[in-house]
């Protein structure tokens, strides 16, 4: 079987989806997939980013991480998306960027992608699950064959209980309240051995 190849897309403004991303990321390298990790394109004018030293930091920390592209969600066998809740929803950088995909959708390109999801909001019921499960919306529309967490390890009722997909919760300074790096991790090796499944039957 050819190396599965796993694509991580993430919004994040101060910092917590990105640090979601990598730990993804690093899990799914340990399982032995070849991963790319983009973030989607920032639409926020650079006057609100400045005005929040948080925000600001993480811009200028994450510069070089390259923005997604069409192409990318063609490439991968599987996709893990990282973002934060707007008022329960996604937030714009995100959706623009799913709204952008119908070339790929038209051409069946995205169909049977496995993919995954992941949130984070400023309290433990900020709505983080109702985030997750919108993207999951668009997944359904693209054929994708989503792999949620579930409770299929312990360390998902640890971080939470989040079944949808691993959730977080920050302070007004960005810092995690929970520990969640166990059910990432978890869960980006599920989407991989999964995937390969998958991908092994294809071929």
């Amino acid at each position: 079987m050819t190396k599965l190849k796993l694509l991580v897309v993430y919004y994040s403004s101060t910092g917590t989806n990105y640090q979601l991303a990598q730990w993804a990321a690093e899990s799914a390298e340990k399982e032995g997939a070849e991963v790319k990790t983009v973030k989607v394109k920032e639409l926020a004018p650079k006057e609100a980013i400045d005005g929040n030293p948080g925000w600001k930091a993480n811009a200028e920390k994450t510069k070089d991480v390259a923005e997604a592209k069409a192409d990318d969600l063609d490439w991968a066998d599987a996709i893990i998306f990282s973002m934060p809740t707007r008022y329960g929803n996604l937030p714009a950088q995100m959706k623009q960027f799913l709204d952008s995909t119908g070339g790929l959708w038209q051409q069946g390109k995205l169909t049977n992608k496995v993919v995954s999801a992941m949130s984070s909001a400023m309290n433990p019921h900020g709505g983080q699950e109702a985030t997750v499960l919108a993207l999951y919306t668009t997944m359904y529309h693209w054929g994708a064959i989503v792999v949620a967490p579930g409770y299929t390890d312990p360390v998902t009722f640890a971080a939470g209980g989040n079944p949808y997909g691993t959730s977080v919760s920050v302070d007004e300074k960005g810092k995690m309240k929970e520990d969640v790096k166990d059910a990432v991790m978890h869960q980006a090796k599920r989407v991989v051995q999964v995937a390969g499944w998958i991908k092994k039957g294809k071929e």
